[in-house]
């Protein structure tokens, strides 16, 4: 939604893409390569903003795990998720950098309230060109064999309810299956990505 978003998916991407490419001894150095990464990708925005100064605003939510070995390394930032399902129960493991959780988290507010919040879209952190020194939430997770993993952007999480991502995440059916029924349930519930 900001100008130039798709420049900036880009440039956090192949940012991503080279921390990706390297082999880790621990979690903890796949943890540290992913925020060093997403730093990285901050500082190039900023600098494409300044050669292009009509992508002024430009972001980028970022959600990233690496496995190594039985734990993964998480990097977020902004309003993308992390879940996981594991024994029959999925949970969100990332915190939404919005406005409207802000609201939530101090109690003036509820999560259903929330999900119909005029302002439910506004970003309190993101990768871009307005801070030099972004927070980077970053955890090292351990797996265990069935777990299931989904990223996604809230093109898919503020439009389908989490119960039918859910119901969708839990199916045993093959990943690629998975993945398509979630498109299409998002597409269903009229997202616009």
């Amino acid at each position: 939604g900001h100008a130039g978003g798709d420049v900036a998916s880009a440039i956090a991407v192949n940012r991503l893409i080279e921390a990706d490419s390297q082999q880790y001894s621990s979690a903890s150095d796949a943890e540290f390569a992913l925020q060093s990464a997403l730093v990285a990708a901050n500082q190039l925005l900023a600098e494409t903003v300044f050669e292009h100064p009509e992508l002024t605003g430009m972001g980028t939510t970022v959600s990233a795990l690496v496995r190594v070995g039985n734990e993964v390394a998480i990097a977020h930032i902004g309003d993308s998720r992390i879940y996981l399902s594991r024994n029959g129960e999925v949970t969100q493991i990332t915190a939404d950098h919005t406005f409207v959780q802000r609201l939530v988290d101090s109690g003036r507010i509820t999560q259903e309230e929330a999900a119909t919040h005029p302002r439910r879209s506004v970003l309190m952190r993101v990768l871009g060109d307005v801070d030099a020194a972004p927070e980077i939430d970053t955890s090292i997770l351990p797996t265990r064999a069935g777990d299931r993993w989904l990223l996604c952007s809230d093109g898919l999480s503020s439009y389908v309810p989490e119960e039918t991502i859910a119901s969708i995440l839990q199916d045993a059916g093959n990943v690629d299956d998975v993945a398509n029924r979630l498109v299409r349930a998002s597409l269903d519930h009229g997202a616009p990505d």
